[in-house]
């Protein structure tokens, strides 16, 4: 018997030189496409149709084929096969709703492919008809809703979910996506409350509720109110949020562990080796081998959450026991194709003993640790554009954090402390080796590791001003919580002093070429007002008298570059240029340090002179600080500890629309490629009862 060969919609007998013959799915789409309605000849039609295993790709190529006005003259056929279509969501057989399901996802994504410059009230009319679309949409939604929420097939939650992310993301810009209202009005977030709060739905689809979620928070977020804005901002369920929590650090720590690996196995390989014999030239090109694809679509849904729910806070800091106890489901679970992150689960979304709590270094871990770490590998390149949005998300993030009462009161907590193994960028002048000895710490040290770290390794001919504004911007936020609080925090304030110094150096030494795209001055002027807020409130939060004279001494010994600083922005704000404004403020903001530096320097001078000492100590300099403070002048500064609070409508709406319609068109390119296979579903409903 001559087998049958299955290609492109048609069956072709391989031993026969007879016309192809196309499945019956295939003919019935023909009949579709035809302007005559289809169930005319056969009253069974759609009945039929449902069982019929969809052809995806045929369906979408027939409809991205058509013209304008072909497409037009089957129009009605179209909006019978998208209401048949929601009836069937309703059926008992779930053959029937998952063929349903799947030929939604085809209509809506080719009837929008075909209609990319038209407007979304014509592709609701293409679909479902102006006169039906209310009553169509909102029995869909229903449907959907109920599907989401029954105790029925898990496949069947996940392919759902695929339709809605599906419908969202058939636009780029998803404010533009009119069929949205109807999601709007007919509200799924309960839905996704749901499947967030429960523990095995969680695993099965936690990550895709978390990103829809997202994107619809999204949804003309300026323009109008959108409910999910509104419902997210006052969810309160411990359950939910510690969910969404798992959800989050879940991927988060995928995509860390994914560099981790990525990163031994580029150092035990030979690039490394030959890296090692002609030393550090080779560095750039190391780091970039070893960059894992980022995941702003999981950072959104963490921005959206620590943005809007200050209950989420709470989330951040605990750990989960659950995480510990759980293990692997002995059913089979769907495995999702391996796919970039940033677009699905970077696993099948199981949280097994072996992954979380526990970090690396074998002690509990939370969101906000697994978080930080992310941050310290994505920003390590901005030269990368989705890096740089990374880089920049993650800051967004920390400005919130940094700014909430509640969240300053765990990162600043002494009995929670944590050893956080932040990466470190390869640098020519020191070693790329983790730090096994870190001590455990509260959770603020690592934030300020993580801002030193960025101060030093991004002075670079393509400067990142914003990102480096962002990060002084956080460490002042901290520094005036623990002023308000008086909390002593045990941190080695040296390095970031010693960063700061060298960042203002770095500004001096490429004045030129800065100002040409930059107002350094705006960044000179916080990194001075950062000393200042040392100088005039250090003695009620560094740790000890003694790390107060160290500032002084920080000063001192570097103040040739404060000299330099305050040459350079009186030279400007004497002249008439465009800078003269930003430089004089530099040059008020400097009184201090230059009282500080014009007091104590002539007193080592006459120590040294007196005792005949060439060169002195660091400790013999502190003794001339320690017995010279008394007669220092120092004139009070207002408004050192205040600071604009963080606002996303007015300063980073910009920056949202054009990171969600990266995220958008990313989401619909996996969904595209990737998750829309039969296979797994019409197993597990190979029988029709």
């Amino acid at each position: 018997m001559a087998q049958t060969e299955k290609k492109g919609g048609l069956l072709r007998k391989s031993s026969a030189s007879k016309k192809p013959l196309k499945e019956k799915v295939v003919l019935m789409y023909d009949e579709i496409f035809m302007t005559e309605d289809p169930s005319k000849c056969n009253p069974r039609f759609w009945e039929e149709l449902f069982l019929m295993k969809v052809n995806l790709e045929y369906l979408e190529g027939k409809l991205e084929a058509l013209d304008g006005e072909e497409l037009m003259k089957i129009k009605d056929n179209i909006n019978c096969l998208f209401q048949h279509c929601i009836q069937a969501l309703g059926e008992e057989h779930p053959i029937r709703v998952v063929n349903a399901l799947q030929t939604l996802c085809a209509l809506i994504r080719g009837v929008h492919q075909k209609n990319k410059s038209t407007s979304g009230f014509d592709i609701i009319n293409m679909l479902v008809g102006f006169d039906k679309a209310e009553l169509c949409m909102k029995n869909l939604m229903e449907s959907l809703d109920s599907l989401l929420c029954a105790e029925g097939s898990e496949s069947l939650k996940s392919l759902c979910l695929k339709l809605l992310l599906c419908l969202v993301t058939v636009t780029d810009n998803i404010s533009q996506n009119t069929i949205l209202e109807y999601v709007m009005i007919n509200s799924i977030f309960e839905a996704i409350l749901q499947i967030l709060s429960s523990p095995l739905s969680r695993r099965e689809h936690g990550y895709d509720a978390v990103v829809l979620l997202a994107l619809l928070v999204n949804y003309r977020k300026y323009e109008s109110v959108n409910p999910y804005i509104v419902k997210l901002s006052i969810v309160d369920d411990e359950a939910t949020l510690n969910g969404m929590g798992l959800v989050i650090t879940q991927a988060l720590s995928e995509y860390n562990r994914q560099y981790k690996d990525k990163e031994e196995e580029h150092q035990s390989g030979f690039f490394s080796a030959l890296t090692n014999m002609v030393g550090s030239m080779f560095i750039a090109d190391a780091d970039e081998k070893i960059s894992v694809q980022t995941n702003e679509a999981i950072l959104l849904a963490l921005y959206e959450a620590v943005h809007l729910n200050r209950n989420f806070i709470t989330v951040l800091a605990q750990s989960h026991p659950e995480m510990g106890l759980m293990t692997t489901p002995t059913s089979p679970i769907p495995v999702t194709p391996v796919t970039p992150l940033g677009t699905t689960p970077p696993s099948s979304d199981v949280i097994s003993s072996a992954e979380l709590p526990l970090d690396a270094d074998g002690q509990t871990s939370n969101l906000l640790i697994t978080f930080l770490k992310y941050s310290s590998i994505v920003m390590q390149d901005t030269k990368d554009e989705h890096r740089l949005h990374s880089g920049k998300l993650c800051l967004i993030i920390l400005t919130c954090i940094a700014e909430d009462q509640y969240a300053n009161a765990f990162l600043h907590d002494d009995n929670m402390n944590f050893r956080v193994n932040l990466h470190r960028m390869p640098m020519r002048h020191r070693k790329k080796a983790a730090d096994k000895n870190l001590p455990c710490r509260p959770l603020v040290c690592a934030v300020l590791d993580l801002m030193v770290e960025f101060i030093v390794t991004h002075m670079m001919k393509e400067f990142p001003m914003d990102l480096y504004v962002r990060c002084i911007q956080i460490v002042h936020k901290l520094l005036c919580y623990q002023k308000k609080c008086r909390v002593r925090l045990h941190y080695t304030w040296r390095e970031l002093w010693s960063a700061l110094i060298n960042l203002l150096k770095f500004l001096m030494s490429n004045e030129t070429v800065l100002l040409a795209k930059h107002n350094i001055f705006t960044l000179a002027l916080m990194v001075v007002n950062l000393f200042n807020m040392f100088i005039t409130y250090g003695d009620t939060f560094l740790p000890t008298p003694s790390s107060y004279d160290e500032l002084y001494y920080e000063i001192i010994r570097m103040h040739q570059n404060f000299d330099n600083l305050y040459s350079m922005v009186l030279r400007l704000s004497t002249n008439a240029g465009q800078w003269k404004e930003p430089a004089s403020k530099v040059t008020h903001a400097l009184v201090n340090i230059r009282a500080i530096i014009n007091h104590f320097n002539p007193k080592i001078e006459s120590y040294a002179a007196v005792n005949h000492i060439s060169q002195l100590s660091e400790d013999q300099v502190l003794e001339v600080v320690r017995s010279n403070y008394d007669t220092l002048t120092l004139k009070l500064q207002d408004g050192l500890d205040q600071y604009e609070r963080y606002s996303e409508q007015h300063k980073e709406a910009a920056f949202f629309k054009e990171l969600v319609r990266s995220i958008s068109i990313n989401v619909r390119k996996n969904l595209a490629f990737n998750t829309l296979s039969q296979e797994l579903l019409l197993k597990e409903f190979s029988t029709i009862s």
